[in-house]
């Protein structure tokens, strides 16, 4: 079933006869899984290839976040390799096929803007986001499906703490504001320290995560991206730390060799010298 290579086709001749671009990518990998083509392509499955798609999606990140064009070119290419090949795996057991899956997605952008292609009125961003929801909500779960069973295990957990908070959030069940959030952490951080005082490692386990959370709502009550800031905050400690390893370098020391007072220093220059570095941290 699915897509398949003619039996007494050329290979390559087969897939140029493709009209599009996406015509000969999809044939490409129709081929390679075909009895003709590549013993590694064909013993994939859903489930090996996830781990690929995202890679990729983390490399497409990285390409945005340095503004490269054609970096950004590449991995979405990449990341459209992963969505051809999971639709052929499909389409051979006659579940679906790439069609199947842009019409789906088409149908859903159809639903999900009613403010364009519809009668509903939205202005701005901030309108369009509660025209989403209100659609997504419209269509419903899934039965037996509850409010959280859509998000997904493998999200990083600072992400995946941002979806549950906001999926929790539309029903009301949410903080004040900022504020009581701060009072949130405040409590955190104190049954952090009792668990650290009674030294049961699950106990401080189950605290960090805690306080983590708690931050993590922080963030989404400040319109903060906490994945976004703390990668932000990695490239700043390693850029100062880097400073700091440089400096003593160039001096003929290892790092080991000098004081934690003399790190501290070059830090402290590290920080003024960014750009920025009258706004803390």
């Amino acid at each position: 079933m699915g897509l398949q290579p003619p039996a007494d086709s050329d290979g390559m001749e087969w897939i140029l006869a493709g009209a599009t671009p996406l015509d000969r990518l999809v044939r490409t990998m129709a081929f390679l899984r075909s009895d003709r083509g590549c013993p590694w392509d064909r013993k994939q499955t859903h489930r090996s290839l996830t781990r690929y798609a995202i890679e990729e999606a983390h490399e497409l990140a990285d390409a945005a976040e340095r503004g490269e064009a054609a970096a950004i070119k590449e991995e979405l290419g990449d990341l459209l390799l992963q969505v051809v090949f999971h639709a052929q795996m499909a389409s051979e057991t006659g579940l679906y096929d790439l069609g199947d899956v842009a019409q789906g997605i088409g149908e859903k952008l159809w639903r999900r803007h009613p403010h364009v292609f519809g009668e509903a009125v939205a202005e701005t961003p901030e309108d369009v986001e509660r025209t989403w929801e209100r659609t997504k909500a419209v269509e419903g779960r899934p039965v037996g499906k509850g409010l959280l069973d859509g998000v997904p295990r493998s999200l990083p957990a600072l992400g995946r703490c941002l979806r549950v908070s906001e999926r929790t959030a539309r029903v009301g069940f949410d903080f004040s504001g900022p504020d009581e959030v701060l009072g949130k952490l405040a409590e955190e951080a104190s049954e952090l320290v009792e668990a650290r005082r009674g030294g049961d490692p699950e106990a401080l386990r189950h605290e960090v995560g805690d306080l983590l959370f708690a931050t993590a709502n922080l963030a989404r009550h400040l319109g903060v991206d906490p994945e976004d800031a703390l990668q932000r905050c990695n490239d700043r400690f390693m850029t100062r730390f880097r400073f700091v390893e440089r400096a003593i370098v160039e001096q003929g020391r290892d790092l080991q060799d000098a004081s934690l007072e003399e790190m501290e220093t070059l830090w402290q220059q590290a920080k003024r010298d960014e750009p920025g570095s009258g706004a803390g941290g």
